[in-house]
């Protein structure tokens, strides 16, 4: 198969509501796709909880199932994520033990944080699932209506400590974790989810929160999540996860060489009048190298748009080279149980 094609493929990581991979999603597969997201409905990730349907009957053999397939259609090891966030959505449910809570993971030492954590993605990794799409670190000091329920405080120190215990157990267990959403949404009026959001805040009022992406970078973590709202502070025109001033500031000022996931591409704070599979190029010319999309946004037109950008040359092929070679790099080593984080960490 064309390597450009495969390519393409490599770069998307669909999402959706259950534990079924339909035509599109094993065509994606088939062709190249590496990653994919088992998320959650609308109503559970505004109830930040799973539906009682949901607890009621979904088993670990249907996650099994589910993972398998995946792996058959692609031939190789496949990124399998879930939201699994402190004190947010827990997509898990009753099928691994719960996370503390914000409150709860405050009485707790880090070492209690790392071990409560490990347990968690210990048992994540026998239902097949290897990253997690957490923690939520932006260190949250107002109004912020998409980060209720979802963050660690104000308390920036506070944040940090949390994070890198979590990270540190999760990884420990052979699970990868994506540290988000850079450079930080400290007060957000609008959810990015919903609308154009804007962070009105100086790049002063968002050191807190990128002290503590500079911590959990250190620590190891895996991936980062760039955000969906315009951070006028550090780019005016572009939100944070097509702006190559945002991601560059990550690769250089923080020096992170994992991997940068994009938020929800198909989200209004990102979108801005823009289609999908164009935002889906502005993405990965910006320097992301894996992108959140639903899988029902049109993925073989995005795929499409992808490849018609490096023929045009609007996207560099090898920029496009890079981010596939980084997505499944993630995912051979989560498949053979190599540690992960390692590559990331300035640590020694």
């Amino acid at each position: 198969m064309n390597d450009l094609i495969q390519d393409a493929h490599a770069v998307l990581l669909p999402a959706f509501g259950g534990l079924e991979l339909d035509d599109v999603v094993l065509r994606y597969l088939d062709n190249g796709g590496v990653s994919i997201l088992l998320g959650e409905s609308r109503e559970e990730y505004v109830a930040r909880a799973m539906s009682d349907e949901r607890r009621a009957h979904e088993t670990a053999a249907h996650f099994e199932r589910v993972v398998e397939l995946a792996r058959r259609h692609a031939g190789r090891g496949v990124i399998v994520a879930i939201d699994q966030e402190l004190g947010g959505i827990q997509r898990l449910h009753r099928l691994a033990p719960a996370l503390p809570d914000f409150e709860t993971a405050r009485s707790l030492s880090a070492d209690e944080i790392t071990q409560q954590s490990a347990a968690v993605a210990t048992a994540a990794r026998g239902l097949g699932v290897n990253l997690f799409l957490a923690p939520i670190i932006d260190v949250v000091t107002g109004i912020n209506p998409w980060l209720e329920r979802r963050n660690l405080g104000a308390d920036a120190t506070e944040v940090s400590r949390i994070a890198c215990a979590f990270v540190r157990g999760v990884q420990a267990a052979g699970v990868a974790a994506s540290a988000k959403h850079f450079p930080g949404h400290p007060v957000t009026e609008l959810d990015p989810a919903l609308h154009e959001a804007v962070v009105k805040a100086t790049l002063d009022e968002l050191q807190p929160t990128i002290g503590v992406f500079r911590d959990v970078i250190d620590a190891g973590v895996s991936a980062v999540m760039a955000g969906p709202a315009l951070v006028p502070a550090i780019d005016a025109d572009k939100p944070s996860s097509t702006s190559h001033d945002t991601l560059s500031f990550l690769r250089g000022e923080l020096a992170f060489q994992g991997l940068i996931v994009s938020d929800d591409i198909d989200a209004p704070g990102i979108l801005r009048g823009r289609t999908i599979a164009a935002t889906a190029v502005a993405s990965l010319v910006a320097g992301a190298d894996l992108l959140l999309v639903s899988s029902q946004s049109g993925l073989d037109v995005i795929v499409g748009t992808i490849v018609e950008a490096v023929k045009s040359g609007a996207l560099a092929q090898e920029r496009l080279a890079e981010a596939a070679h980084r997505v499944r790099s993630l995912a051979r080593n989560l498949e053979t149980g190599r540690a992960v984080g390692t590559l990331t960490s300035r640590s020694t």
